[in-house]
C-alpha cells in the first residue's frame, strides 16, 4: 500500500509569505513552522513592527505595490535560499467604501492596485525561484467570493480579486507542469480585516465596519465566521504535493454561504 502525501509541504520546504503579518498571514506562518517548514514573510515596514514574525522566520520590509521592493525582496531570498517551493500572497485590503457612481478614482486605484499589485509583483519575481524547486512548486493566491458575486460599495476590491482569478488561471496555464497555481476564496473571516485591515487601523476584536455580522451569519450553513484557521490550512494542503494534480482552481472557504 502506497503511504499518502502529507497534507502540508515537505519538512524544509521553503515558503514565501507576502502578507505574512496579518490575521490569516500570521495563523499560516504559525502552521508552517509547526509543520517544519522555512518561512520567508513580506509585509509592510509598520505592520513587521506592530506585528514581527517569529526569529525563525526571515522578515523583508516591502511595499508590494513597488516592484523595485517587492524584486530586492526576492533577490535577498535567493542569496539566503537559492530556491523557492511555495509562495502564497494575503495581501489586500478596502479603504475606500463607497458606490462605483461616487468613487473618486484617485480612491479607486489606491485599492485596486493595493489588491492586485501586491500579488502581480510577488508571482512575477517569485518565478525563477519557483522553476529551481526540485519538486513541483506551487503558488496560492488570494481573492473573495466578491469577485463572483459583486456587492455594493466594494467595486475596486472586487474588480482587482476578480483579476486576480484571471491571473491565477493564467499563471497555472503558463507554468504547467512545473509550477502549480491556485487561489483560495474565503467568506468573511474574523481578522483586522473587518474593521479597516491591519495595515489600515483594523483591530482584532473590534466590531466589524463593513458587514453586519448577525445578519451576514444567517446566510452561512456552517452558522459562525471564518478563523484565520480555517483559511490557513487549505491553503498548506494547495501547497502540499496531495494536491499535485489540482491547478488553476478557485477553492472557495465560506462556510457554505457561496456555493459555486
Amino acid at each position: 500500500m502506497i503511504a499518502p502525501h502529507r497534507l502540508a509541504p515537505p519538512e524544509n520546504s521553503c515558503l514565501v509569505v507576502v502578507g505574512g503579518c496579518g490575521g490569516i498571514g500570521r495563523a499560516l506562518v504559525r502552521l508552517a513552522l509547526a509543520n517544519s517548514l522555512r518561512v520567508a514573510v513580506i509585509d509592510l515596514p509598520d505592520v513587521i513592527r506592530t506585528f514581527p514574525p517569529p526569529a525563525e522566520v526571515l522578515s523583508f520590509a516591502a511595499d508590494a505595490t513597488c516592484e523595485e521592493a517587492v524584486r530586492q525582496a526576492f533577490v535577498q531570498i535567493g542569496d539566503a535560499w537559492g530556491v523557492v517551493d511555495g509562495l502564497v500572497n494575503l495581501a489586500g485590503f478596502l479603504t475606500t467604501f463607497e458606490t462605483v457612481e461616487h468613487m473618486d478614482y484617485t480612491d479607486w486605484r489606491y485599492v485596486y492596485e493595493g489588491s492586485l499589485l501586491t500579488t502581480l509583483f510577488p508571482c512575477k519575481h517569485a518565478l525563477p525561484l519557483l522553476r529551481k524547486s526540485k519538486r513541483t512548486a506551487a503558488i496560492v493566491n488570494m481573492t473573495t467570493g466578491i469577485a463572483y458575486i459583486g456587492r455594493p460599495r466594494y467595486g475596486p476590491y472586487a474588480a482587482a480579486k476578480a483579476a486576480i482569478v484571471s491571473l491565477t488561471k493564467t499563471l497555472a496555464a503558463e507554468n504547467a507542469p512545473k509550477i502549480r497555481v491556485n487561489a483560495v476564496a474565503p467568506g468573511a473571516v474574523d481578522t483586522p480585516f473587518l474593521s479597516g485591515g491591519t495595515a489600515h487601523g483594523g483591530i482584532q476584536g473590534e466590531k466589524a465596519r463593513r458587514i453586519n455580522v448577525e445578519e451576514y451569519l444567517k446566510s452561512v450553513p456552517m452558522g459562525y465566521l471564518a478563523t484565520p484557521d480555517d483559511v490557513a490550512e487549505p491553503i498548506l494542503f494547495l501547497l502540499s504535493d496531495a494536491a499535485r494534480y489540482i491547478t488553476g482552481q478557485v477553492l472557495h472557504i465560506n462556510g457554505g454561504a457561496l456555493m459555486v
